[in-house]
């Protein structure tokens, strides 16, 4: 499956403590559903995380470093449409994505969905290609575009199941936040996803417990 040394990484997941990688209510106004954004303080409060959104400052640490290693050696992303923005059905009017002109990708990035698209090209090396034959084609696609580097599996939650059925991720790093959602999108619907991967890191700071789970040969 994979070109010569290449590797399915997903990193930087956020997850309440009751196992929600979004909130209730996901909407224009709340991407990431009512609670949502709670998820990710961790990011924010990273040096790295802070630059991504043009401000200074921040935090270095055990939190940086998983921030850092989870955009290091990345060639290409693949992400579901979920994540791309909340238009369903046929496309229209002129979105673009959640991250303005300028996503912080910076590489090709895979849009998994039902209807076709052209190729959109944007500022700062990003370009989203939108795939319509299933998860499997959208990763030989963007390990073909990633110029010998790693693949990241970027979500949202039932993306990464996706992928995680078919034992095609080789690294999931989930950050556990201090959250409790209540409700919301479930990053792990059943337990059965996890066969064949095992925990081979457990890492904690003030702001999120950080889990490595590495799929076993």
């Amino acid at each position: 499956m994979l070109t010569g040394m290449q590797k399915v990484r997903v990193h930087n997941i956020s997850m309440s403590v009751d196992g929600f990688m979004a909130g209730p209510d996901q909407s224009l106004e709340n991407p990431l559903g009512v609670g949502g954004e709670s998820l990710h303080d961790w990011v924010f409060a990273t040096r790295s995380g802070r630059h991504m959104i043009g401000q200074e400052g921040g935090d270095t640490g055990l939190d940086e470093d998983f921030f850092v290693a989870g955009v290091t050696g990345i060639g290409a992303t693949v992400i579901g449409r979920n994540m791309f923005g909340p238009i369903r059905g046929p496309w229209t009017g002129d979105w673009n994505g959640w991250w303005g002109d300028e996503p912080p990708y910076h590489h090709p990035v895979f849009v998994l969905t039902h209807q076709a698209r052209a190729p959109l090209e944007m500022a700062g090396g990003t370009t989203f290609h939108f795939v319509t034959d299933g998860p499997e084609a959208a990763l030989q696609q963007a390990l073909a575009a990633a110029g010998g580097e790693d693949v990241r599996i970027g979500g949202g939650a039932s993306t990464i199941r996706q992928y995680l059925r078919r034992a095609l991720i080789d690294e999931l790093h989930v950050a556990i936040a201090p959250v409790l959602l209540g409700t919301g999108e479930r990053l792990f619907a059943d337990k059965t996803e996890m066969s064949g991967y095992s925990c081979t890191r457990l890492v904690s700071s003030p702001a999120a417990a950080h889990m490595v789970f590495t799929r076993q040969a």
